[in-house]
C-alpha cells in the first residue's frame, strides 16, 4: 500500500503565519541570547515551526495553534514555542503591533 504524502501548504494564510513566527522568534532570541542573528536553536525552533507550518492540514482555514484541535508540534518544540509566544507576545505590541493586533483577531 503505497504512502499519500500531503502537498506542501504555502498559500498566503500559513505565509502570515510564518511572518509572525519569525519575528516572534527573532524577538525572543533578540532580547534573551542577546544576539543579532538567531542563535542555533532559536534557528533549529524555527525550521521546526515552518515545517509543521508547510504540512498543516487546515491551510486557509487556519487559526491560531492554541486553538488547533491537532497538536502537531513534538512536545519539546511545543513547551520551546510557548516560551517564545509568552515572552514575546507583550514585546510584540511595541515592536511589531500591528501583527500584534492582527494576531489577535485570529484568536
Amino acid at each position: 500500500m503505497a504512502t499519500m504524502k500531503r502537498a506542501l501548504n504555502n498559500g498566503p494564510v500559513i505565509q502570515k503565519e510564518k511572518e509572525m513566527v519569525s519575528k516572534m522568534i527573532g524577538l525572543y532570541c533578540k532580547k534573551k541570547h542577546h544576539s543579532a542573528e538567531l542563535c542555533e536553536e532559536c534557528r533549529e525552533l524555527k525550521e521546526y515551526a515552518f515545517l509543521r507550518l508547510s504540512h498543516c492540514r487546515f491551510g486557509e482555514e487556519k487559526t491560531a495553534c492554541s486553538n488547533c484541535s491537532i497538536h502537531c508540534y513534538k512536545p519539546v518544540y511545543r513547551e520551546r514555542m510557548k516560551s517564545v509566544m509568552r515572552f514575546s507576545g507583550p514585546w510584540m505590541l511595541l515592536y511589531h503591533p500591528v501583527y500584534s493586533v492582527k494576531h489577535l483577531l485570529n484568536k
